[in-house]
């Protein structure tokens, strides 16, 4: 969505694709930037690798880049990382991103929070819309907030069941491997991800593949869905599952 956004409004993207372990690339970040650049998006957890980005590397772009660095934690509550948000003190250029559709299981709200300093958040208050979140969804939230122990119950099971699949998939024979998870998902890489049949050695060997693994907890029809429809801020209307 930050490149559809960008597009909207003809903003040059540039993009530093990530080492070969999945961190941040420095080198190509800075060959990326100019004096024009603006902002920088980094997803921590990421998406579709699932682990979290070195907070040193996170850090190092931070201390070298004028312009505003935003740190995407959609799925920190999964993560055995700590969020980014404690150290907004030390850095005015920081903007933290969270959102209540991973572990508060509320994708249907599309409700989202950017924590920044003062003066960043000023600015959005200037240029939102003036009822960019609607009643109800803002009273959903506030009930949401109310249950988190429910929700850290939620994310237990969830890593629990992460770690169990995780040895799961690494017993079968077309798993080459199964690679550390800081997200409600897994990303494995196997031999035979579009079906390939070992009959045929040559087209097997070529066609090394790698699936991203979901098992959100609001997936429809999941056991933690059914258990989500007893929680206090249940309403009668369909979670839609994660895209």
């Amino acid at each position: 969505m930050y490149e559809v956004s960008a597009n909207i409004n003809d903003i040059t993207i540039r993009k530093a694709a990530l080492t070969e372990d999945f961190q941040l690339d420095l080198e190509a970040i800075e060959s990326a930037i100019d004096e024009n650049s603006k902002l920088i998006f980094i997803c921590s957890p990421n998406n579709p690798t699932a682990n979290a980005i070195d907070k040193e590397a996170i850090e190092m772009v931070l201390n070298n880049f004028d312009g505003i660095v935003v740190v995407d934690e959609a799925y920190i509550n999964f993560s055995r990382h700590k969020s980014f948000i404690q150290e907004l003190t030390e850095y005015p250029n920081l903007v933290v991103l969270q959102t209540l559709s991973k572990a508060w299981g509320l994708a249907a709200l599309r409700m989202g929070m950017a924590f920044a300093g003062e003066d960043i958040i000023n600015i959005f208050n200037k240029i939102k819309p003036p009822y960019n979140i609607n009643q109800a969804s803002q009273e959903l939230a506030l009930e949401a907030l109310n249950n988190v122990e429910q929700v850290n119950a939620w994310i237990r099971q969830t890593v629990d069941e992460r770690e169990k699949l995780t040895g799961e998939l690494a017993k079968l024979s077309i798993v080459e491997k199964v690679y550390p998870s800081d997200a409600n998902f897994l990303l494995v890489k196997t031999t035979d991800a579009r079906g390939y049949t070992t009959s045929s050695p040559a087209r097997a060997s070529s066609c090394a593949t790698v699936l991203k693994w979901n098992f959100a907890p609001e997936a429809s029809g999941s056991p933690s869905v059914r258990r989500k429809k007893t929680s206090p801020y249940y309403r009668p209307f369909k979670i839609s599952p994660n895209k």
